[in-house]
């Protein structure tokens, strides 16, 4: 039983320790108006159960859907606390029109217990209502475990409170072990003790304590003195030091100004301000203010340092708040760029952000990158810039880097290509002499590339004679003393690179022949003639030597030609050497004009010969023609483009492409390898952002230069299929679409629908309208009747249609019957109120096919088209009045009719105007000074009911009219308060919905007030008395002076009959020394000290007498010297 006991009364204490600490119960304010047709009862639960209240409305009578709150305790408005534990539900049943709340609490706490109350209310209706919910503690007393019966005792124990506290908490370490669960029930022994007030002691008591004073002094019902507590108000406790606190949480933004504002009792009073519990004093940032009892902290250009727990303390009451400092976005205002780099570089992802010090994030294809182990990637920050650095770039880097801040992001695409090995420099074949060095050369773009040198594929050794050197970007192979086993073939293979250099190595045999004195010229050439086999091609800038061997003796002369021109030396890039066996042509840098054929002549006295060589000069291409975007897709696009004018001589291999975002200047490749074709598609694009495209041709001698860049474009996908495609409305030769926008837009804006249908068993797509339509909503006309039609609709975009969305089923284009129906608004349910002269105007719509007969009628008769205005269409009646009469008063009939199937409809409209005046207004008696009016209802009463009367009065001699009642219901009344000896004059005007009658009736006759002769006797009344004792109503303040300026002291008495003042310095009067001066000026007391001096300090005091009493005033007063003037006398000495 004990066990018991002590489980209800855990449960009760905490049901609501707010409760018992407030000792304010619920509210009980009723307004009883019938608006419940259920209330909510009481009810109970045990902790971790569920529980429903539930509160009926009846709607039947309201006009406006009623508005419900739930509360808890007085104040606390349960919608903001809907949750896990707490849902709120309302349905209405449209049969019996009733609205039905629910409030369900699942898992019930121990803390949910208490009053709460149920607000209902609809426009001007008003009702409430108060409930109780208990919530008993989880306690078995049959079967428990003995082990919670050895529980251990101590004051720790006793501290706790709520159910989450059990006897077997691993806290309970300490105390005596407590048995008493395990004793039978036994009597409760009655105290012999005198009678104490127990419930005194439970007001003082804490509640931890309820238990131990409860059976102290033998108090069983627990649950009835918690109640009897309840009820119990206990006085809150106010504070003396603030009138105002700190409210309980600011916000500002970083960067921004807050101020904090308290109000003190006493405005003297000196306050100090905490951060986080230490004191700090005013800087340049934080401003302290006191202004009479306001004391205000302004913290200027708050950051991040500022978010703290500030607190003002007053003696020893403080107040506390917490300031939250909220961070502005992070905008990046330079976004990332596209880079293509090649395989082993250093990459750098630059951007820039709105403010310094700002945190991003990184990611990569989605992922967030960190710094791992290896160090691949390095972030730094530089001010408002943000660097991602990728030291050697490998393949598993190309992807999509992203940078995230919490104002946006920015996106750009990496692309790793692996390096092409070019030679700038090939080897060349050789023809040495015996005993001759042979060198072999070429120059390859890689510094770091390594190689090999084979002769006839073995690999070459370096030893005395040979030397193999690489320096830079040059391999060189050397070969010292030729000797005839050094011919042949020499390679020179890259390593990691599948090509090889070869060139020839010629042993020259040194021959002496013995040859006549004459011996004509001859040209030694193996490729002359014009045809292609014999034909020298040279790249445009590149050097063209033709080195043509010759014999002859005596030593020939050399001539050279093109065509008609004898070339010579005149022209600085044709150089012309002749040498023993030789003769040079050269052109330096040679151009596409130098192409054609050269003649070259030798003459000796021997005779001549002639040898023609064809020179064919190759280029580069010219750049593509016509770059320009057929299509776009959500993240790719085609161009297309029309081939260079000139080949350069040789046939274009393919092409490269290249794009850049528009707003970028860094250009992106997009293919290494020539793409042979005139259409590409471009991949990897990022969605709604503007690029632009170039394209390079390439032949075998190398890159042309890149064309016009292309017309800016958007990649964007075409939109989803419109939804919801549907039958609106159907007739013999027209039909009615609709439908709702697409689910997915996309990034470019979407440009309208197109229409189109087809017959049955084709596939003939016929657009309904001309071009798009911007609606989405369309009525096809000129249809054939009969016609059994397929329907779709697309969108369209940048990109083009999207899918299409299709009816379920072709349509056949029949109207279809439709009964004739009259939606009357509610609006015109009741009689419709118009003044004189208002404009009526009343639409109905309605439904029915074919299109309904319309016919309007008044009181039985058809409207005449003078009478008002009908104007009809297929779906609405607009009944139209341009100017109101009484005459237009009546019921309104509303036939809609297909044959022989109709509906009906009526409206009343009623036209009211000013009433006419009351009538036989009389003066039925006068007495007194009061007088008695009587008159009759009007006889028009403007065709509205009469709300009232207003009354008016007038004195004979001035005729000011005055106004004495207003909105009186009666047709008589009682005018009084009037003047004796005065002759009255009365007017009534009647009042309706419309306003007061433009005239009023007069009495014809007037009332005189009779002067009675009465003396006039004052009453007697006992003398009050205004005597006050003086009290100062503003004490004297403390001050520090200057010496020889002159000081006032003020202070303000109050006191009837006004007080003697007297003052004094430390306690000796002062009134009659010539020093000072004292002043006083409605209650405001001065006391003026001429030039003081040190010895004018001290204690001063205000003394105010007068019959009823005095009262005394004093401050202290300090005198200091004159500093500056003492510091100049020095400096004199």
């Amino acid at each position: 039983m004990l066990l018991l006991l002590r489980c209800w009364l855990h449960a009760a204490l905490c049901s609501d320790p707010a409760g018992l600490s407030d000792g304010q119960p619920p509210d009980t304010r009723q307004d009883l108006t019938g608006l419940f047709t259920e209330k909510p009862q009481s009810g109970e639960v045990t902790v971790g159960g569920n529980i429903t209240f539930v509160a009926k409305v009846n709607a039947e009578s309201l006009l406006k859907k009623p508005t419900i709150k739930w509360f808890k305790g007085k104040w606390m408005d349960l919608a903001s606390k809907s949750g896990k534990h707490l849902q709120l539900k309302e349905s209405y049943d449209r049969s019996t029109k009733v609205h039905t709340f629910e409030m369900h609490v699942i898992a019930a706490k121990a803390n949910f217990a208490g009053g709460y109350r149920c607000e209902v209310s609809s426009r001007d209706k008003f009702d409430s209502c108060n409930f109780e919910l208990t919530v008993h503690e989880a306690c078995a007393v049959e079967g428990f475990d003995i082990r919670t019966a050895f529980r251990r005792t101590s004051e720790a124990g006793k501290k706790r409170s709520g159910p989450q506290s059990s006897s077997t908490d691993g806290k309970e370490d300490s105390g005596e072990l407590d048995f008493s669960t395990l004793l039978k029930k036994r009597a409760v022994q009655t105290s012999s003790e005198p009678d104490v007030d127990v419930w005194e002691i439970l007001s003082h008591a804490p509640s931890t304590e309820y238990e131990k004073i409860a059976f102290q002094y033998g108090i069983t019902d627990l649950r009835g003195m918690l109640k009897r507590l309840k009820k119990m108000k206990k006085e809150e406790k106010k504070s003396a030091a603030f009138l105002k606190k700190l409210d309980p949480a600011y916000q500002v933004t970083k960067g921004h100004k807050i101020k904090m504002a308290i109000e003190v009792a006493n405005p003297d009073v000196e306050v100090k301000w905490l951060k986080n519990g230490q004191e700090f004093h005013p800087t340049g940032r934080y401003i302290f203010e006191s202004v009479g009892n306001m004391r205000y902290l302004t913290i200027n250009h708050c950051s991040l340092a500022d978010d703290a727990a500030y607190s003002c303390v007053v003696g020893d009451e403080k107040c506390t708040t917490e300031l939250f400092v909220k961070e502005p976005p992070i905008l990046i205002v330079k976004n990332l760029e596209d880079q293509m780099v090649m395989k082993g570089e250093r990459v750098e992802l630059e951007c820039e952000v709105s403010e310094e010090g700002a945190n991003v994030k990184w990611e990569k294809d989605g992922v967030e990158l960190t710094r791992d182990e290896s160090f691949k990637y390095r972030f730094k920050k530089d001010g408002c810039k943000h660097v991602l650095i990728i030291n050697e770039a490998t393949k598993e880097d190309c992807g999509h880097y992203k940078v995230k801040t919490n104002g946006g992001e920015s996106m750009a695409e990496l692309l790793v290509q692996e390096k092409q090995l070019e030679v700038y420099q090939s080897i060349a074949d050789l023809t040495v002499k015996a005993k001759d060095q042979a060198v072999f050369k070429c120059e390859v773009s890689d510094e770091n590339v390594r190689g090999t040198w084979y002769k006839n594929g073995v690999e070459v050794k370096p030893d005395a004679r040979v030397n193999i050197t690489h320096i830079g970007r040059i391999h060189k192979l050397t070969i010292d003393d030729v000797k005839p086993e050094d011919e042949g073939d020499y390679t020179f293979v890259p390593d990691g690179h599948a090509f090889n250099l070869s060139a020839k190595l010629n042993f020259l045999e040194v021959k002496i022949d013995y040859v006549p004195r004459q011996d004509p010229p001859k040209i030694h050439l193996d490729c002359m003639g014009r045809t292609a086999e014999s034909t020298i091609i040279v790249v445009a800038g590149n050097k063209l030597r033709l080195d043509v061997p010759i014999t002859g003796d005596p030593a020939p002369t050399v001539v050279w030609t093109k065509g008609e021109k004898v070339l010579t030396e005149g022209d600085s890039r044709v150089h012309v050497e002749t040498t023993k066996g030789h003769c040079v042509f050269t052109i330096e840098g040679a151009e596409r004009q130098d192409e054609g054929i050269y003649s070259v002549v030798v003459r000796n006295p021997a005779g001549e010969d002639t040898a023609d060589i064809n020179v064919k000069v190759v280029d580069v291409p010219d750049p593509p023609q016509g770059v320009k975007i057929l299509s776009v897709g959500e993240d790719s696009c085609v161009v297309q483009w029309d081939p260079p004018q000139f080949d350069g001589g040789q046939p274009i291999i393919g092409y490269v492409l290249e794009r850049k975002k528009t707003k970028s200047y860094r250009w992106m490749r997009l293919n290494f390898d020539p793409y042979p074709d005139t259409t590409y598609e471009a991949k990897r694009m990022i969605e709604g952002v503007p690029y632009e495209m170039r394209v390079y041709a390439v032949n075998s001698i190398g890159m042309s230069r890149h064309s016009p860049a292309s017309q800016p474009f958007v990649p964007v996908a075409p939109t989803s299929e419109p939804i919801g495609l549907c039958v609106e409305d159907i007739s013999d030769t027209s039909i009615s679409l609709k439908w709702r926008a697409p689910e997915r837009i996309g990034a470019a804006e979407l440009e309208g629908y197109g229409v189109e249908y087809c017959k049955e068993g084709t596939d003939e797509w016929i657009p309904a309208i001309q071009g798009l339509t911007d609606r989405t909503s369309l009525t096809i006309r000129d249809l054939t009747t009969g016609d059994k039609l397929q329907f779709r609709v697309r969108a369209y975009n940048m990109a083009g249609p999207s899918a299409p969305a299709t009816l379920a089923q072709p349509v056949t284009i029949r109207e279809i019957m439709q009964r004739p129906k009259i939606w009357l608004p509610r609006n015109l349910r009741q009689t419709i109120i118009k003044k004189v002269g208002d404009t009526v105007n009343i639409m109905i719509p309605f439904q029915g096919k074919p299109r309904p007969k319309v016919t309007w009628s008044k009181d039985g008769e058809p409207l005449s088209a003078t009478f008002a205005s009908v104007r009809n269409s297929d779906v609405d009646t607009i009944l139209f009045i341009r100017k109101t009469d009484r005459k237009h008063s009546g019921k309104y009939d509303l036939q809609v009719q297909i044959e022989n199937v109709e509906d009906t409809a009526s409206v009343t409209l009623q036209v009211v105007d000013l009433p006419g005046p009351a009538e036989a207004l009389k003066i039925m008696d006068v007495w007194g000074f009061n007088v008695a009016l009587e008159w009759k209802p009007p006889k028009d009463n403007g065709n509205c009911e009469i709300t009232g009367y207003t009354i008016q009065k007038a004195d004979k001699k001035t005729m000011e009219w005055y106004t004495v009642y207003e909105q009186y219901r009666r047709t008589n009344c009682i005018v009084s308060d009037l003047i004796m000896g005065n002759d009255y004059v009365f007017r009534v005007f009647s009042t309706n919905l419309v306003g007061l009658s433009q005239d009023p009736c007069n009495t014809k006759d007037s009332a005189y007030i009779q002067k009675t002769g009465i003396a006039y006797k004052p009453p007697s009344h006992k003398d009050h008395d205004f005597s006050e004792a003086p009290k100062f109503t503003h004490p004297l303040v403390n001050r520090s002076i200057i010496a020889g300026y002159n000081a006032t002291l003020s202070c303000s008495v109050r006191g009837i009959p006004k007080p003697k003042v007297t003052w004094y310095k430390n306690k000796m009067d002062i009134s009659n020394e010539a020093k000072y001066r004292m002043l006083s000026k409605q209650g405001v007391l001065t006391l003026e000290i001429r030039k003081p001096c040190l010895f004018d300090g001290g204690v001063y005091m205000c003394k105010a007498v007068n019959d009823s009493g005095e009262d005394t005033v004093e401050c202290k007063l300090e005198v200091r010297p004159q500093i500056a003037k003492e510091e100049k006398k020095e400096e004199k000495k």
